[in-house]
């Protein structure tokens, strides 16, 4: 999350005045690389976490090797009934929803000019972007009553008697796939990480405004199911997210408590296209870790305390968010063709590929917390108080536009110590959670346990080979 605003205006990433990015200097977070003016190096002991957290993830593959089948089955199948939740009160939160994005597009054009007080960067930024994604995490699919398309495509396609309902017959190309969310997902990276000014709230409005409105022509033109699973990236990212939860639904409309991942292990394979969305979704994270760091920076013979901004990055930003996406594909492809090779498995390698790319979401959801978590809790305190004075008219609506600002919570030796460690866990936790649903994957794939551990023995040790890059991108020195 971050960009600059050439001319003066700000630099985002996060992101922030003078009085806030110089007490982060010691803060090991790539969130916040942007932030400060200054290098600064993470002085802990490293090392030992890198080497613990490849050395958790190899065990836990011990560990499920040697677990009989039906105990794995058994723990996965486990719930926990809640309550029936009904759908009636979807379309009413939804149109709630439009109005409060029309509005917060009405105070990006007509409010303050700077992020910090402008609600619409903000809201998207860090409550949609960072927010949602993790509560998307937790309790499921929150984001198909609360995305501000549903609501008012009811009432058109009630009013003009439009087809196209949920639950109608496609009318998009199946060879499409949903390459569309995939190009979409792109240029929404593109413009988050390498556009020169994402945080302009008039700017920001403008692009929002319009892919709201192109959504909704193609959501009537498609119908709403077809465009919202296959074209519309952020309901394809969350619904992808959203099998991690602990919180799932069932046809009948009743809601269970269930293992984190546990819903990973019933998806069906994902084509190609679907496969490139969610390896974008981690290697876009990833690069936004990397592209500040004196390694990459260094690559090009930039001097990272002399950081020349964004503009002057931008082929350089744009080859390294290409590429950061290639060579990920390129190492999992490969990890699962020499898996299927090892076990001698008879599936294709396609159909492989895109059932065990699901155990990709858990890494890709530790890293988006762990990347954006120093981001959520000062960037959400300004969001919370430029809520209460959308437009900078000296209003207090919800009583926190004189908040007092935190970030003491991010800030200090203390801090650092904590925020890495809980981002250290997060990180190794993501993947271990992964190794424990790529293993359940398998198993999907070949009934032998001997040939199941096989099959993931690569696909292992690129994930211990992910952990350790993730945690080094904790640690390594950083530019803003």
């Amino acid at each position: 999350m971050s960009g600059r605003t050439e001319g003066g205006v700000v630099e985002r990433g996060c992101h922030r005045p003078t009085l806030i990015t110089t007490t982060l200097t010691l803060l090991p977070n790539p969130a916040f690389a942007h932030a400060s003016d200054r290098g600064h190096v993470l002085l802990l002991p490293t090392g030992y976490y890198i080497a613990g957290g490849a050395l958790a993830v190899a065990v836990s593959f011990l560990v499920l090797a040697l677990l009989p089948p039906a105990t794995l089955d058994r723990f996965w199948r486990r719930r926990l009934p809640l309550f029936p939740f009904a759908d009636t009160p979807r379309t009413i939160i939804s149109l709630i929803s439009f109005a409060g994005f029309a509005t917060l597009n009405a105070a990006g054009l007509f409010g303050s000019r700077d992020p910090l007080s402008n609600p619409l960067p903000l809201t998207i930024w860090t409550l949609l972007w960072v927010g949602l994604a993790i509560a998307q995490g937790l309790f499921g699919d929150l984001w198909s009553w609360l995305n501000p398309w549903y609501g008012p495509w009811r009432i058109v396609s009630r009013l003009f008697k439009l087809r196209g309902g949920e639950g109608q017959e496609s009318r998009l190309p199946s060879w499409l796939g949903c390459w569309p969310a995939v190009i979409l997902f792109f240029a929404f990276a593109w413009f988050e990480l390498i556009d020169p000014a994402p945080d302009d709230p008039a700017r920001l409005a403008y692009a929002a405004g319009l892919y709201w409105l192109l959504t909704f022509i193609a959501m009537l033109a498609f119908g709403y199911r077809d465009w919202s699973r296959r074209g519309e990236f952020l309901t394809v990212f969350f619904a992808m997210v959203a099998r991690f939860a602990l919180v799932e639904r069932d046809e009948h409309g009743r809601l269970a408590l269930c293992w984190p991942g546990s819903k990973l292990l019933g998806a069906a394979p994902l084509p190609a296209s679907g496969i490139a969305f969610l390896l974008l979704s981690l290697s876009s994270v990833s690069f936004d870790g990397l592209s500040k760091t004196f390694f990459w920076l260094g690559l090009f013979g930039i001097n990272p305390l002399e950081y020349p901004g964004r503009t002057a990055l931008i082929g350089i930003s744009s080859f390294g968010l290409v590429l950061t996406f290639v060579l990920l594909a390129a190492a999992f492809l490969l990890a699962v063709i020499l898996g299927q090779r090892l076990a001698g498995s008879r599936h294709s390698h396609g159909e492989a590929a895109g059932l065990l790319v699901w155990s990709i979401v858990p890494i890709a959801l530790a890293y988006h917390v762990a990347h954006y978590l120093t981001a959520l809790l000062v960037d959400g305190q300004y969001a919370i108080a430029a809520l209460s004075d959308p437009f900078a008219l000296g209003w207090n609506l919800f009583g926190a536009a004189d908040m007092q600002i935190e970030a003491g919570l991010v800030a200090g030796a203390h801090s650092a110590w904590w925020l890495w460690n809980l981002q250290a866990g997060i990180i190794i936790a993501g993947h271990m959670l992964a190794v424990l649903v790529a293993h359940g994957l398998a198993w999907r794939l070949h009934q032998a346990p001997s040939r199941a551990a096989l099959s993931q023995l690569p696909l292992t040790m690129l994930m211990i080979a992910y952990t350790i890059f993730g945690l080094w991108l904790l640690a390594t020195p950083t530019a803003g």
